[in-house]
């Protein structure tokens, strides 16, 4: 019984997770005038196990600068972003959130550089 009552609370965690999910992203296309923020997609969100803290990942294609000027606009509109989570949700309480980087989409696309790369050099070979 309470490995079933524990796979329901995951499955809730998901839920909501989604929904900030897509809630942030609409903001970032609508909502959001901080200059700072570029194009920048929301990849996924974590929640805590008591639901109170939402870990918020994001990408965006640039250097380092890029990202920590990005992730300096998200959290000056992070008060914004959560109250506007509060009136666009049915939740009893917003989760705090807190902006994380992720790599993946980069390292994806870096993968992505070199596999071309040794399909190219193999054509070349292959041509001589």
């Amino acid at each position: 019984m309470i490995a079933m009552g524990r796979n329901l609370y995951f499955k809730r965690a998901e839920r909501v997770g989604d929904l900030i999910k897509r809630e942030v992203s609409e903001m970032l296309i609508r909502g959001i005038k901080d200059p700072r923020v570029g194009l920048v997609t929301i990849t996924r969100v974590r929640l805590s196990d008591d639901l109170r803290l939402a870990k918020v990942f994001f990408s965006v294609m640039g250097s380092e600068e890029d990202r920590t000027r990005n992730l300096q606009g998200l959290n000056s509109a992070k008060g914004f972003i959560k109250r506007e989570i509060g009136k666009r949700t049915h939740l009893r309480y917003v989760p705090d959130i807190v902006f994380k980087f992720d790599p993946s989409v980069e390292y994806a696309d870096h993968l992505d550089r070199l596999i071309k790369e040794i399909n190219r050099e193999e054509r070349t070979r292959e041509e001589q």
